[in-house]
């Protein structure tokens, strides 16, 4: 699922605030196709990590209660105007997909 992240990072304040949408189909694995009746497989992320400067910042467990495409947006201290921050996600089939963007 290459570029399935889109986010962005500013920082004010003292605090950097990152928003990040996520291009995920989450898939509780409870609903069924219309047409034949079968249940879909579960496909839903279990784990989100923001990292700045190689530490974790967020580490976020999830289950299939989260909604399809997921906004996330969250705040933390001690990142300055150029520095790096890599979001990244692993799901239960084991697919994954980060991104990076430099904090304005």
């Amino acid at each position: 699922m290459a570029n399935s992240i889109r986010i962005r990072a500013k920082s004010s304040g003292g605090a950097t605030t990152v928003k990040a949408l996520i291009t995920h189909p989450m898939e509780t694995g409870m609903r069924k196709n219309k047409k034949t009746g079968d249940k879909i497989p579960a496909h839903y992320i279990t784990e989100v990590k923001c990292e700045h400067g190689g530490k974790t910042v967020v580490n976020a467990q999830w289950g299939p209660a989260v909604s399809k495409n997921p906004y996330l947006s969250f705040a933390f201290t001690g990142a300055k105007a150029g520095d790096s921050v890599k979001l990244s996600w692993v799901d239960n089939t084991g697919k994954s997909d980060s991104a990076e963007a430099k904090v304005k």
